[in-house]
Order: structure tokens, then C-alpha cells, then sequence
């Protein structure tokens, strides 16, 4: 497996957003982004906060489930317990909504704006394990220039 670089993927987020700051023109570009520079994922997007559940927001891959409860699936963990949520094997995963069943490992990123929870960031992998430390740090990294230049408003 080839490792992204994520020092030029946020760098180009980064040049992506410096002068737009509506959030489903980032969050369009930032999926499309994360697609192009990962390898071995099936699924790049985000879910958005929207009356206290999950929507199904920007995205690259398969179609997806459109609305996911909080505490539901991984995403909806995320969200409940805000914390980062790295699923080497998704099959393990008490509660996995498999929207497409072709996925085996899954990472998801929790986006604050305001101290609040936005959204989240999710991809996907048909490999089991995908996901390290490092892609955490460099997705971690990622969404902080979301959090920066996008005006999550109007969800």
C-alpha cells in the first residue's frame, strides 16, 4: 500500500478553500481531494449534523446510507463519544451500518465548528487494517483546515 503524503494533501486543501468558505463547495473538493490521493479506499465523504442525526453530505464512491443516528454505526459513535473512531475490521464493529459490504476497515473524524459537532469525515476501505496512526494524524490534520475556512451554516 502506497502511504499519502499528507503534507501536500492538506496543503492542497489548504489552496482549495482560501477563498471559498461554503462548506458543500469544500467538502465537495475536500472528498474528491482525499480520493485522488488515497490508495485502497472504496469511500471518501462526510455526514453533516442535521437536526440531531447524520445526513449524508459530499461524497466519492458508492451511493450511501443517507441518514445515520447518533450512537448508530460507526459515524454515529464517533459523534457520540466525539472522539476519533479507527475499525480495523468494520465486521467487528458491534452496530455497523454496512452500506456497502465490500468495506473491511473504516476510519471516522468528528468536525467541530463553534464547539459544537458538525459533522464527521468517513472513509472507507475494502482492506481490512487500512487505516494506521499516521492516517489518523494526517486526517486529523485534514479536517482542522476544514474546521478553519469553512462556514458550516445553514445545515
Amino acid at each position: 500500500m502506497e502511504q499519502t503524503n499528507y503534507t501536500i494533501l492538506n496543503n492542497r486543501l489548504k489552496a482549495l478553500c482560501e477563498k471559498q468558505d461554503y462548506f458543500v463547495t469544500n467538502l465537495s473538493n475536500a472528498s474528491a481531494a482525499l480520493w485522488q490521493a488515497m490508495s485502497e479506499i472504496n469511500w471518501a465523504g462526510f455526514y453533516l449534523m442535521k437536526d440531531g442525526v447524520l445526513v449524508l453530505g459530499p461524497f466519492q464512491g458508492k451511493p450511501a446510507c443517507v441518514r445515520i443516528e447518533v450512537g448508530k454505526g460507526v459515524c454515529g459513535t464517533a459523534v457520540y463519544e466525539d472522539k476519533v473512531q479507527r475499525v480495523a475490521d468494520v465486521h467487528e464493529f458491534p452496530g455497523h451500518i454496512a452500506c456497502d459490504s465490500a468495506s473491511r476497515s473504516e476510519i471516522v473524524i468528528p468536525i467541530h465548528q463553534d464547539g459544537k459537532i458538525v459533522g464527521v469525515l468517513d472513509i472507507d476501505s475494502p482492506v481490512t487494517e487500512r487505516f494506521c496512526a499516521e492516517d489518523e494524524a494526517g486526517l486529523l490534520a485534514f479536517v482542522r483546515v476544514l474546521e478553519e475556512t469553512t462556514r458550516f451554516t445553514g445545515i
